[in-house]
């Protein structure tokens, strides 16, 4: 499967912030906006991951990113000229995505909960098993805000709209994806919406006509996080350094990942550390290393 990240628009709603760099590349306590959602594919076991920002932010993510190998990843970077709608990343990653399955997250979403991975690997072997799509559905307090998926008496999803007047639940749809191939294809086919955009939930429309659309809720237990305004990056430094200093585990920490998946070495991960070691991140990256945290006892 390969990965997109979609990191583009103006960040306008975050001005005089983003005036001069991308929302993406903002801090959330101790990361870069943006290590939050590749932690999201990677931990999907994805490594072939396509960056899609706008002309003036990509230089700025390769500057940050380069290639990925130092987090085992395969990185590639393309330009969205004008955000014309998230569904417009398939057409743009035509190439990329070649004969596989896709999943796609937005750059400034932040997901955390236990037990996560085992639905983004669930969701992975769907798309790959011919299933269709699997996308992520969280209860809001504003759901005229998102495209918002509606139930059925039996919990089946018989309709999603975008940004309605008179919500039908109070479910919306996260910023995560996984597709199979027909994805570009059906991207290709739609039609832009009156306010000019390749609408996501037009593309999970059409895998729901096709009753191949299947909505994992993410309920107690689980936190997902819209950065797109001043008061939500507040609330999500204010989330991570709580859960961090807490728990003791960090969110979205690239090397770690990497390194327990197999795909760096020990030594790279103590390179990291040795630039690091003056600060908690580099510290935290040494007691991976060190064993220090178990996640089972046998």
């Amino acid at each position: 499967m390969k990965g997109i990240i979609l990191a583009g628009g103006s960040g306008s709603r975050l001005y005089p912030l983003t005036k001069v760099t991308s929302k993406q590349l903002l801090p959330i306590y101790d990361k870069p906006m943006i290590y939050y959602p590749m932690s999201v594919l990677m931990n999907a076991g994805i490594r072939d991951i396509l960056i899609i920002s706008t002309p003036a932010d990509t230089p700025r993510f390769e500057r940050l990113l380069g290639d990925g190998h130092q987090f085992g990843l395969n990185l590639t970077y393309k330009v969205q000229q004008s955000p014309d709608g998230l569904a417009q990343a398939f057409i743009i990653g035509e190439d990329f995505i070649g004969d596989d399955t896709v999943a796609m997250v937005l750059g400034d979403n932040i997901f955390s909960g236990h037990g996560f991975n085992e639905k983004l690997k669930a969701a992975v072997e769907n798309a790959e098993g011919g299933k269709g799509a699997t996308i992520f559905g969280y209860y809001v307090d504003d759901p005229e805000r998102f495209g918002i998926v509606e139930f059925d008496k039996d919990g089946r999803v018989v309709s999603i709209e975008e940004k309605p007047e008179k919500p039908k639940s109070n479910y919306c749809v996260t910023g995560l994806y996984f597709y199979d191939n027909r994805a570009v294809e059906y991207a290709k086919a739609l039609t832009p919406s009156a306010r000019g955009e390749l609408e996501i939930t037009d593309l999970n429309r059409r895998y729901l006509d096709a009753g191949e659309l299947n909505v994992e809720l993410l309920g107690q237990g689980f936190t997902w996080l819209d950065t797109g305004t001043h008061e939500s990056l507040v609330d999500a430094t204010n989330f991570v350094k709580t859960v961090e200093q807490h728990q003791h585990r960090k969110i979205g920490c690239l090397e770690e990942i990497a390194y327990l998946n197999g795909w760096i070495s020990r030594d790279e991960v103590m390179a990291v550390y040795e630039t690091m070691k003056q600060n908690q991140y580099g510290q935290y990256l040494k007691d991976v290393l060190d064993g220090k945290y178990q996640e089972h006892l046998y």
